[in-house]
């Protein structure tokens, strides 16, 4: 890995999107960003990876680029407002063959100059957050029916979604379930105010069926001091925002961490229709 760090110079920072890596192919999220914390985007580029900066290093994984932006009325003014909010996305499909610590090396084409960024990550043995194939955990979600119509109770997107008319209860089993777990308000990262606003404008964009469409917020009372709701903690996450999808057997059919597009939405609710 150092032989390569060496022919390039140090530029963008590198940001995981993600918090939970585990042996595999692993789908590895980032932002990039330049030393003014100004997000970069649309550069070519790929990641190696390596067990230590003296290792040897496995790459390139190709980096795709992915959109955060939404069209219209779909922008939020929780986003629209928010200077921070996540705007961009790198996406690179990194096997990773061990648990463990690994560096990771990004390299980008920036302004016909070849720049690198690196970080390290941690790989777990495994986790207890449900993984494809497993069975999706039996929550309820709360309906404007149980809030007397409050929708402020359970959703904090200004304004609010159109992802809170099913109770997760009712469709398990029985209908395909795209979940969002997600915190417009009050996510640390700042990518569930995104995130949210691409899952409503998926919603809209794809033909009518019979999916419910569950935007689930993560703390009681919408307050970070109340801690986590009981339906966040059923699903084991270490952190926000996360998608799943659930195919009509209940069974989890996609799942991904942290920022997404609409591209990726989209084939995890495919995934789930199968």
């Amino acid at each position: 890995m150092t032989e390569i760090a060496s022919k390039v110079p140090a530029g963008p920072v590198l940001a995981p999107s993600v918090s939970l890596l585990e042996p595999g192919k692993a789908r590895f999220g980032f932002g990039l960003f330049d030393r003014s914390r100004k997000q970069i985007t649309d550069a070519p580029g790929a990641v190696y990876i390596a067990k230590s900066p003296t290792s040897k290093a496995y790459g390139p994984y190709p980096a795709r680029w992915e959109s955060l932006g939404v069209k219209g009325h779909y922008l939020s003014k929780t986003v629209a407002t928010d200077p921070d909010a996540a705007k961009t996305l790198y996406v690179a499909d990194v096997p990773f063959k061990k648990p463990g610590k690994y560096v990771v090396l990004g390299l980008f084409r920036l302004d016909n100059r070849l720049v690198g960024a690196g970080t390290t990550v941690k790989v777990v043995p495994g986790s207890n957050v449900p993984a494809v194939g497993d069975p999706a955990p039996k929550i309820t979600t709360l309906t404007p029916d149980d809030v007397g119509g409050d929708l402020s109770k359970i959703d904090t997107r200004d304004p609010h979604d159109d992802m809170h008319d099913v109770d997760y209860a009712d469709a398990l089993g029985k209908r395909p379930i795209v979940l969002s777990f997600a915190t417009p308000a009050l996510c640390q990262s700042r990518v569930c105010g995104p995130v949210v606003d691409i899952a409503e404008q998926v919603k809209h964009a794809r033909p009518k069926d019979d999916t419910a469409w569950i935007h689930m917020e993560i703390y009681n009372n919408n307050k970070v001091a109340d801690g986590y709701r009981p339906q966040f903690l059923k699903y084991h996450l270490p952190g926000e925002p996360w998608l799943f999808t659930i195919n009509r057997k209940g069974k989890i059919a996609a799942e991904i961490e942290g920022a997404f597009s609409a591209d990726e939405v989209n084939k995890a609710v495919d995934a789930a229709l199968k």
